[in-house]
Formats: C-alpha cells, sequence, structure tokens
C-alpha cells in the first residue's frame, strides 16, 4: 500500500468504487482505495439491483439517469459485463392521486431528459401479460432501464479506476483518521499509515464509526430490507422457451412492492410497515457479509397483493428471504458533498438506492472535488442539509418512517410526523391555540396556514389546490390589506466581527457591502462559476461588526462556508446566533400603527427608512427592527433575544387587534412572495444558474474589486448570458399551480426553459410561475406553454412584480 495518495477513497462498495473511478476519469490518478474485507461485502452484495429512474428531486434524477447511462457503455470500456437487463420500468397507479404523483414526476423527466411513457391499462396488459389489470388507472413506464448486477457492475468500475491508476486495497480495515498541522489527513490502516490530501468517506452501513473517527455525528442509520426470491415459475419457463423478453420490472407503488423475474422465478420486494432500524450502535464486529433472519409475517400483506396482481406469483415456492441491511437518511436522499467543518473531507453515504445513485454520485463528487464545485445544484444531497437537531435517536425513527414511505405518494406539500415536534419557537403554543398547521423546516416547527374556528387543522394533501386553498388566500388578502403576523425564528443568523471583517465578507459577496451604521443590504455568495451559493440580508452594526440572516435551511451549510473561509489571523470572529434570536415579522399597511403603538422609535418614513435597521423596544422588550420582509409589503423584521419572544408576540397581538392583524403562515408568505417574484433561495436561486441568469444584476457590482465568481460573471457577460429568469401567469388552469420542476414550451413545441417555483397569487387573483428560459425570449408578453400534471397550460412572460412594481408599498 502507499504512504501517500492525492485521495484516499475509503469503502469497497459500489459508491466508494465508483467515486475511485470517476476521480480517475478527471485525470486524477493518485487515489487509493482501503476496503476492509472484499468489494461489495457490504450492502452492495444482496442488493436487487434495480435501477429506478423515478425521483422527485432535479438533482437525484440526473444523477440516477447518468447511473443507468453510464452502466450500459461500462462493459465496452472495461470488459466486465454488468449483466444490464434493460426490461423498462412500469409503474402501477390505482387512483388519480397515484397519477398525480407521475404526472407531477414527468415535468422533471422532460427537463432532465429522462425517456417515459404514461400509459393505458390495456397497454400494461401488453407489456405485463401475466398481470391482472383491474382496478388500474394507467401506468408510468420507464423503457430505458431495469436491473444489473451489483457485484459486475463494481468490479467494472474496479477495473476502470484501476486503468486509470487508482490502487486498490481489500482487507485492510481503517483504524483512524486524523488531520495534521499541514492539512494532510493521516489514516491508520491495519496494513500501516497513509497520508492523504483528500478522504473521501464511502462506508455505507459503518457510516457513523467512519465519521465519528473525525468527530462528526452524520445521520446515516441502516434498515432491514427484505425481499423473497422464488423457484422457478412454469409461465415463466414457458416465456423464455418461445424466446419472448424478460418483462419490465413491476412496481405497484399503492401495495408497497417490486416484482421483477429472476431466472425464471420472481423477486419481490416490500416496503413494509416496522421494518426496524439497525446498527443503530455501529455495525457489530461479528458482522460480516451476513444476512438477518427473514421475517415472513411482515412480508405477508404484501405477497398477497401481489398474489392479487399476478396470481402466478402463487405458484411460486419461496427458495430464499434475503434481508439485509440498507443504508437511510431522514429524508431518503443521500449524503454527497464535503462534511462540514473539515477541511478536504467528503461523504458520499446514505445511499438507500446505492446501486442506482452509484455512479451518478461518483460523477457529481469528483467533479466536486477536482473542480471545486459540481456541475448541477446538489443542495438536495449535500450533507449540510441537516442539523445538529439530527441526533442518533432521531435519525433511527426518521429512517423508519422514510423505509415505509418509499412508495408512499410524495406531494409537494407533505409533512411527515416522525420526530415530531423538536425545534420549537417559544410562541409555538400561542400559535397553536390561533388554528396553526405546522409544518417542518430544518427541524423547526413553522405554521404553513391557520384553521379558522370550525375549520379541522389538518392537511389534505394533493398535487392540486387543497383544503387550506380558501384559508391560505385569506390570510394573503388579509395581510395586503391589514397586516400580518409570522412566525420565522428558524432564519439563520450570524454576527461577523473584528478588523478583518469587513475585507472578509467583501471577498465573499458579489454586493457592496452597507456602508452606513444600520444600513441593509441583500447580498449573493457565489461559486467560482458564478452561481448562487448563499443568500444573505447584511446590516451593519458598526465599523467592524454585521449582522447575518439567511434562509433557515441553510444554517450548518452557510455556517459551514463561513467558517471554512474565515481568515487565520484571527481577524474575523464568526457567532451563528441561530437558535439565540427569534424572529417574527409584521408587515401590511397598518404594520406601522400597530408597531408604533408599543414603541417609542420613531417609524414615519424619515425617521425609519425601508432597507434601515434599528435597536429598538417593542413592549417593554429590546429588539432589532428591520425593515425588509419576504411579503414585499410595508413591514419589519422583529429580531430579539429569544426569551423576549412572547412578550413581544403578546404586545404585538394586543395592538393589532383593532387594525384587524392576522397570523401569516409559510404558504401564504409563499404566495405573497410570488407576488413580488421574490427569488427563494434552494428553489429559485441555486448553484446551477448565474446572478446574471437569476436576473439579479442590481445586486453584482464588479467594479468593487475581486470577489469569488467575479471573473465568471466577467466572461458571461462578454459571451451573452445564456439563459434569462422571467415571471410568469398561467391561464385557463383552475384546480392546480405550478409546484416548481416544470417544462416551459415556445410556441412550437420546444422546451425552451423549467419553472422553478410556482404559487396561486391570492391578492391579484392569478396562477403565477416563475424560472428559467433560453436568452431572448424574455420580452414581456412572450407567449410559452407550461407543462402542469401532464397538460400544457399557455403562460405570457409578464412584468416583475406584478403587485406594486414600483415598491410604492414597501417605501411607504
Amino acid at each position: 500500500m502507499k504512504s501517500h495518495a492525492r485521495v484516499v477513497v475509503i469503502g469497497g462498495g459500489v459508491v466508494g468504487v465508483s467515486t475511485a473511478y470517476h476521480l480517475t476519469k478527471k485525470g486524477w490518478s493518485d487515489v487509493v482505495l482501503l476496503e476492509r474485507t472484499e468489494l461489495t461485502a457490504g450492502s452492495t452484495w444482496h442488493a436487487a439491483g434495480l435501477l429506478p429512474l423515478f425521483n422527485m428531486s432535479y438533482a437525484v434524477g440526473q444523477i440516477h439517469k447518468y447511473s443507468v447511462d453510464l452502466y450500459k457503455r461500462l462493459e465496452a470500456e472495461t470488459g466486465q459485463n454488468v449483466s444490464f437487463h434493460v426490461t423498462g420500468n412500469l409503474r402501477l397507479a390505482t387512483n388519480r392521486e397515484r397519477m398525480d404523483e407521475y404526472l407531477k414526476y414527468c415535468g422533471t423527466a422532460n427537463t432532465i431528459g429522462v425517456p417515459y411513457e404514461i400509459i393505458t391499462p390495456k397497454e400494461v396488459k401488453e407489456l405485463w401479460p401475466l398481470a391482472e389489470v383491474d382496478g388500474l388507472v394507467g401506468a408510468l413506464y420507464h423503457p430505458d432501464d431495469g436491473h444489473i448486477a451489483p457485484v459486475d457492475v463494481t468490479n467494472a468500475m474496479a477495473i476502470g479506476a484501476r486503468n486509470g491508476g487508482a490502487e486498490i486495497n481489500r482487507h485492510t480495515e481503517v483504524l483512524s483518521i486524523e488531520q495534521q498541522k499541514n492539512g494532510e489527513w493521516l489514516i491508520r490502516t491495519n496494513k500501516g499509515d497513509i497520508t492523504a490530501e483528500h478522504v473521501v468517506s464511502c462506508t455505507g452501513n459503518y457510516a457513523r464509526q467512519t465519521l465519528s473517527m473525525v468527530g462528526l455525528d452524520i445521520p446515516v442509520i441502516p434498515v432491514q430490507h427484505q425481499y423473497i426470491v422464488t423457484d422457478e415459475v412454469p409461465e415463466l419457463l414457458e416465456r423464455k422457451k418461445a424466446g419472448l423478453p424478460e418483462m419490465a420490472v413491476l412496481r405497484e407503488s399503492d401495495a408497497s412492492y417490486y416484482l421483477r423475474e429472476e431466472r425464471q422465478g420472481y423477486i419481490l420486494g416490500p416496503y413494509e410497515k416496522g421494518a426496524p432500524a439497525c446498527f443503530v450502535d455501529g455495525v457489530p464486529d461479528t458482522f460480516g457479509q451476513d444476512l438477518f433472519p427473514g421475517d415472513l409475517e411482515r412480508l405477508m400483506p404484501h405477497v398477497e397483493a401481489a398474489i392479487k396482481r399476478v396470481p402466478t406469483f402463487a405458484e411460486a415456492g419461496i427458495k430464499d428471504i434475503v434481508n439485509g441491511p440498507i443504508a437511510y437518511t431522514p429524508d431518503g436522499s443521500p449524503m454527497i458533498g464535503p462534511a462540514w467543518g473539515l477541511k478536504n473531507f467528503w461523504i458520499n453515504e446514505g445511499h438507500s438506492f446505492g446501486v442506482t445513485a452509484a455512479g451518478g454520485s461518483g460523477w457529481q463528487l469528483a467533479e466536486w472535488i477536482t473542480e471545486g464545485e459540481p456541475g448541477i445544484d446538489m443542495m438536495d444531497v449535500d450533507p449540510r442539509r441537516f442539523g445538529a437537531y439530527a441526533t442518533k435517536p432521531y435519525t433511527k425513527i426518521k429512517n423508519e418512517e422514510c423505509y415505509e414511505h418509499v412508495f408512499v405518494i410524495h406531494y409537494p406539500d407533505e409533512e411527515r410526523p416522525a420526530g415530531r415536534p423538536l425545534k420549537m419557537s417559544p410562541c409555538h403554543d400561542r400559535l397553536a391555540a390561533r388554528g396553526a398547521v405546522f409544518g417542518q423546516r430544518y427541524g423547526w416547527e413553522r405554521p404553513n396556514w391557520f384553521a379558522p374556528k370550525g375549520v379541522e387543522g389538518k392537511d389534505v394533501w394533493s398535487f392540486r389546490r387543497s383544503n387550506y386553498f380558501e384559508h391560505v388566500g385569506n390570510e394573503a388578502k388579509n395581510t395586503r390589506e391589514n397586516a400580518g403576523l409570522i412566525d420565522i425564528t428558524s432564519f439563520s443568523k450570524f454576527q461577523v466581527s473584528g478588523p478583518g471583517a469587513e475585507a472578509y465578507l467583501d471577498r465573499l459577496v458579489c454586493r457592496k457591502l452597507p456602508k452606513g451604521i444600520g444600513r441593509i443590504n441583500l447580498s449573493h455568495a457565489l461559486n467560482k462559476r458564478g452561481g448562487i451559493r448563499s443568500e444573505f440580508t447584511i446590516m451593519r452594526d458598526g465599523p467592524e461588526a454585521f449582522y447575518l440572516v439567511s434562509s433557515g435551511a441553510a444554517e450548518r451549510f452557510d455556517h459551514d462556508y463561513l467558517l471554512k473561509n474565515l481568515p487565520d489571523d484571527g481577524s474575523v470572529r464568526l457567532d451563528n446566533v441561530t437558535t439565540a434570536h427569534g424572529v417574527l415579522v409584521l408587515a401590511g399597511p397598518k404594520s406601522r400603527d400597530i408597531l408604533q403603538k408599543i414603541t417609542d422609535a420613531d417609524l414615519s418614513n424619515n425617521g425609519f427608512k425601508w432597507l434601515t435597521g434599528q435597536h429598538i423596544t417593542v413592549g417593554l422588550a429590546p429588539c432589532r427592527a428591520m425593515r425588509v420582509n419576504f411579503v414585499g409589503d410595508l413591514g419589519w423584521e422583529l429580531h430579539h433575544p429569544i426569551e423576549y419572544q412572547n412578550h413581544i408576540f403578546d404586545a404585538i397581538v394586543a395592538a393589532g387587534e383593532e387594525y384587524g392583524l392576522g397570523m401569516c403562515g409559510m404558504r401564504a408568505m409563499d404566495s405573497l412572495r410570488m407576488e413580488k417574484n421574490y427569488r427563494m433561495w434552494g428553489q429559485d436561486l441555486t448553484r446551477e444558474y448565474t446572478v446574471f441568469e437569476a436576473g439579479l444584476e442590481r445586486f453584482v457590482h464588479l467594479d468593487k474589486g475581486d470577489f469569488i465568481g467575479r471573473e465568471a460573471l466577467i466572461a458571461q457577460k462578454a459571451a451573452g448570458v445564456p439563459q434569462s429568469f422571467v415571471c410568469l401567469e398561467v391561464d385557463g388552469i383552475k384546480d392546480a399551480d405550478a409546484r416548481g420542476n416544470e417544462p416551459l414550451y415556445d410556441e412550437n413545441g420546444n422546451m425552451v426553459g423549467r419553472a422553478t417555483a410556482g404559487a396561486y397569487g391570492h391578492y391579484v387573483g392569478k396562477s403565477l410561475a416563475q424560472g428559467y428560459i433560453k436568452a431572448g425570449m424574455e420580452a414581456i408578453g412572450t407567449r410559452l406553454e407550461i407543462e402542469i400534471l401532464g397538460t400544457r397550460y399557455p403562460a405570457t412572460v409578464i412584468e416583475e412584480s406584478i403587485f406594486d412594481p414600483e415598491n410604492e408599498r414597501l417605501r411607504a
């Protein structure tokens, strides 16, 4: 084994080997892979080898597509047959809601180029003649995927990695990992020590043990997944004798199982209730290439469902029950990217669909390591999307829930219950008493909407307008006409101070920093390609002090970025004050009248200008009042030491009674921000689009000096910005709205872009969407089409900020 490498990859499953393979493809040949036993000895060897392209995530969908395309060409490159059976993949639907899920997914499939067909029950019968089609309303068919031999595809990529210069060491167990003073990593193994510039953890079931060596608590815990392998089935033998092709992988989502052929028998894989997490405290030394005992009783409801759908399954004798550990995360997506708080340490863990994602995750992570950025927006899988709230017991129950929900309909408005409530602002009970129906974001409970008296405070999730539509509309209208109170304590909040603070922040953002004390700027931190990495509201507190606010979901993501860019000379201090400060937003035309009753600060337009902040008292409590908000109306964000929140809340409610103050939830806020076409970080603003493409040129100061991404922006400006951000009014739709990832077409039917967000603008009375299209098509009045739930609707490019385009309300 080498004593030094540029990159050490830990873990020899399909994910680790793919990572090594793709690093060599990027030209980094000095790669060493360490595997404690044999390649594929973890979950890879017992995986069923399915390659489902279906995924609602824009990022994960691209990762899966790349894997399927890669595996088809591996044999030609490496000489290793990967046993790819391109049978197609058939997902059945027995109700309209399931079909809506498929239709919503089809928008994502179109934007990333995945072929699919929506087919009828009759066509299902033609593809799967052994299946009964009673009760079906249709199906989603992917013709290009199927199943593969996980061991073979791993060995093929191992050959490719070795051909590229990588060294693979089996029976090499990592004992400890330590970072040296020079920044390199020292990895101690049972075969000796090796130092490396970069380390990548791809250890599957061992993820928590591996990451604990470097002081990280990672929310990855395996869950037992079992599947049944049957004896040969006469009808399948007859099909083979007749020269008929293997049938598509069959998934009856509403009965939570998959079924495929295997050597003229069947494999049935359910995702059942009650499947337990395992290795919660680590993988025992005695567990090697082993399995758990099968639990047929847990499988029986799915066996019965499969028999009803495919009667020949009843004739198949059970040859084996394979029950092995599969790594999960609380949201079911893998963790791919940099480790927080550590330099040059990378994570590729938590793969519940490891074979499907391995190729794509290795591709993007290798690009991230070698070029400094991934080629696609990876926020959906970024390891920093979780925070310290994702403890071991939390992860256990969420991963069990996630396993059970693999085939449950994934609504865009779903709010899963396990592990909740966890993080609550002090006014939580006050909000609940007013009918709050809560959602969760980064562990925080936040009101999504408020149920009036006599209305059940419960979501009916849907892809279409649902039971809360009317009530959200009333919240939005009342905020526009009177005032609304919003709890958004979940905002991430940081204080940056010290003699080097200004120079430090100035390099990170593309806009000039606010100059006067109390001034506020909206600023964007870019990646080196000019893509939008982070969005900060920055208030200057003093000559050497700044207060930063960013998305609640970005706390660890942004803190890690700020931390890793700190100068080494101690000239800058960074404090994460997120949980120390609450935030209440008071917005609407009567917000000044309400707030003036409970403060002695001068809230007049001259006394408290737009885009400024002041330290005031509200009632008896100290408060940082910032005249900004995300609903686009007169109003203030009131940041306060969190222990004062209930006092401030009660004072505002009492003062607002005569002015018609109402509660306002996240869904109403989303409707209101769409009327102003405010871009949402992580949805409309991502690393995949530059700040110029996002239409935010006014927030870029190329003349201010060097900042990250400046050279890329200069080059793009000279070459021409390829895409434009547009605001759209959707016509002719009565029961649904865009949600994001809907394809956009020109009048000739050519796809020209994608919507990133949409909502009904309750105050303006219009269905709205926004997103990116090819440059040159952004003129006001341009006619397009948008595909929503399988139907194309006319969409017109409209002016930005259909509500109050001149910002007169904001400046009032």
